[in-house]
């Protein structure tokens, strides 16, 4: 297998690391391979390196890039509205147009708020249940990321399966180092798709419980989806108690639908948040809620603030990213075909090279992971494993230009081709053969 060269993102990484801390400025570009790599440009299903290296590229940049790479008519949205200003740090019409637009499509959205990333609107999420119920903590679920504060940087890594002790009680340990020992206070969590767990843990402290959050599809470890009766489950408990169901839908909104998944599944949160793939890789984010919840932060009884948020920009590619996805009915169900293709593709590839790889997800996401396990459905499943195997798989795939995020994540685009997903198929086969 002929090795690409990657000497010019070297060069350029030993110069970041002069000036950015390890030569980034996200954790998790560290983990490239073989090393963070730099990019040139992108365009529909391709991205290019400084070493003049393409890329079939199912990371889409973390999931934003929906409509894919420079999306001609989302840069030209941006352009013609950025040239009446950047910035008013006051109201404008397409912002309105954009609450509108969101109000139209996602249940739950009978009011919001724009801020800049999912881990803001998630702080505000909680600051809207703790207003309105008078109680302080929330109930989240082992491996569930809702970003990288401190109060949710805790049960998202952990050094082994005893390590998290017992499924009733788990051990929260935290993911980075300097987080506020308080905020150890601010959650119970639990593991996710056990539903007898979760009115068992709820009935006991229910009168500490503002919320509950959940992402609706377990996207970031596994791509598990959730268990029959789950999410309504949840939706049942928290009337019963009187919290919040809050969705992170950073991932799943505008992935599974224009609606998010609680459209697709039928459930319908309290509060929710949107980011990601809201605005094609622009920095904006919504929380999004029922009246009820969302008073609170109408009476100023919560204050949500902050100067870049709905910034003429950001504003703009999230209508063009809304218009592109609904200008064309068949946009979702390619994007079901193309990503069930695919993972059948991949399973077919892998069982003939005598791999057990588990392949499983909802079409447009996705995970590969190598485990003799039939079905992954919560955290510590996923530490059943071989992070070795998949560390080779992915890099294997990078040698041969497919670009896949190194936890096994795969997103599929609305850019992307039949064509495109053969030859994925293809290369994770000769990859598959060579291991």
């Amino acid at each position: 297998m002929t090795r690409r060269s990657y000497k010019e993102s070297a060069r350029m990484l030993a110069r970041a690391k002069r000036v950015l801390a390890s030569g980034v400025s996200s954790e998790f570009r560290k983990y490239n391979h073989p090393h963070a790599i730099s990019y040139t440009h992108g365009k529909g299903s391709r991205i290019y390196d400084v070493d003049g290296n393409e890329y079939l590229d199912f990371t889409l940049s973390q999931g934003p890039l929906i409509v894919g790479h420079s999306h001609p008519a989302v840069l030209d949205a941006i352009t013609e509205y950025s040239t009446q200003g950047q910035l008013f740090a006051g109201q404008h019409l397409k912002e309105i147009e954009l609450a509108e637009k969101l109000h139209q499509l996602i249940p739950s959205a009978e009011l919001m708020r724009f801020c800049l990333d999912g881990s803001e609107a998630v702080q505000t999420a909680f600051r809207v249940a703790r207003s309105k119920t008078g109680k302080q903590k929330f109930l989240r679920f082992e491996g569930h990321y809702h970003g990288w504060l401190d109060n949710v940087a805790w049960g998202i890594s952990t050094p082994s399966v005893a390590a998290l002790g017992n499924r009733d009680e788990p051990t929260a340990h935290a993911w980075s180092g300097g987080l506020a020992d308080r905020s150890r206070e601010e959650f119970i969590i639990i593991p996710w798709n056990d539903l007898n767990l979760v009115r068992q843990t709820v009935a006991q402290h229910q009168h500490e419980l503002a919320a509950i959050i959940t992402e609706p599809v377990m996207c970031n470890n596994g791509c598990i989806a959730p268990q029959e009766g789950f999410l309504k489950g949840l939706r049942a408990i928290c009337d019963e108690y009187g919290i919040a169901l809050i969705f992170d839908e950073v991932i799943t909104g505008f992935r599974l639908g224009l609606g998010g998944a609680q459209r697709y599944f039928g459930i319908t949160p309290d509060l929710s948040i949107f980011a990601k793939a809201i605005a094609s890789g622009y920095p904006i984010s919504a929380i999004v809620g029922k009246r009820e919840w969302m008073e609170e932060i109408e009476s100023a009884r919560v204050i949500h603030a902050g100067t870049m948020n709905a910034s003429n920009a950001t504003v703009a590619a999230a209508l063009a990213t809304i218009t592109v996805l609904e200008q064309d009915q068949e946009t979702y169900p390619r994007l079901f075909r193309l990503g069930n293709r695919l993972m059948d593709g991949l399973r077919d590839v892998a069982q003939a090279a005598g791999h057990q790889l588990l392949v499983q997800g909802m079409g447009p996401m996705f995970n590969t992971a190598f485990t003799h396990l039939d079905r992954i459905v919560d955290y510590r499943d996923t530490l059943a494993t071989d992070k070795a195997k998949l560390n080779a798989f992915i890099a294997g795939l990078h040698d041969l230009g497919i670009r896949v995020i190194g936890r096994g994540l795969w997103y599929i685009s609305a850019v992307h081709t039949e064509d495109d997903i053969e030859h994925a198929i293809a290369k994770a086969k000769d990859v598959l053969k060579a291991m």
